[in-house]
């Protein structure tokens, strides 16, 4: 699992039956340079790889096992996304990816989460609304039958896809969210908590 905050990761393996691996690193140079997004992948050779966005328009390639940097790609702007829809009314913090590659997730500081469906760009297929901060952490479950959608602090909702996002279970408690993952099995929801008093990950089961 994979969790960003600020100029740092912070990579948890879950699979290690014989002990819970844990690192932290830097993935910029930079003190405060955001990290704007991070994406799982597997490489055509087999291998688990990851790469990370930060505000020092960097973007980072790396091998999951050695935590080792493969590639460093250099742009003019902080990079968060690689294309253009129109509809947002400030900075765009997320995205997600449903698995059948056709509808995508955006997250924004004008506290929206919308979705998209790449036939038809021209606007989004339905509005998303936060309670009170920006979207700032998006995830689709594996098997694509809910979207978590992350406020900046606070909130976290969970929409079914199969009921057009009309149906959500939210989950209050104190505390700026650093981010939020699913476990491979689509059974665990983990949400990253940033505070110096309360700070934590914690796990929420499927029932």
């Amino acid at each position: 699992m994979l969790e960003a905050f600020k100029e740092s990761l912070f990579v948890r393996d879950w699979i290690n039956k014989e002990g819970l691996a844990f690192v932290q690193a830097r993935t910029t140079c930079q003190d405060k340079a955001i990290t704007n997004a991070i994406e799982i992948y597997n490489t055509i050779s087999g291998g688990k790889h990851f790469m990370a966005s930060n505000n020092d328009c960097g973007v980072r390639e790396y091998d999951i096992d050695g935590f080792q940097l493969v590639n460093h790609f250099h742009f003019p702007w902080p990079v968060n996304t690689v294309g253009t829809v129109n509809g947002h009314r400030d900075y765009s913090f997320a995205s997600a990816w449903h698995p059948d590659g056709r509808i995508f997730a955006t997250g924004s500081q004008d506290k929206t989460c919308r979705l998209w469906d790449l036939r038809s760009l021209a606007k989004p297929v339905t509005v998303l609304k936060g309670n009170m901060a920006a979207i700032r952490s998006l995830r689709f479950s594996t098997d694509g039958q809910f979207l978590v959608v992350s406020e900046a602090a606070d909130f976290v909702h969970v929409y079914s896809t199969n009921l057009n996002y009309e149906t959500r279970q939210e989950i209050d408690f104190f505390g700026e969210i650093a981010g939020v993952s699913v476990s491979p099995d689509d059974e665990s929801l983990y949400v990253g908590v940033w505070d110096r008093t309360y700070g934590s990950l914690l796990q929420f089961n499927k029932v």
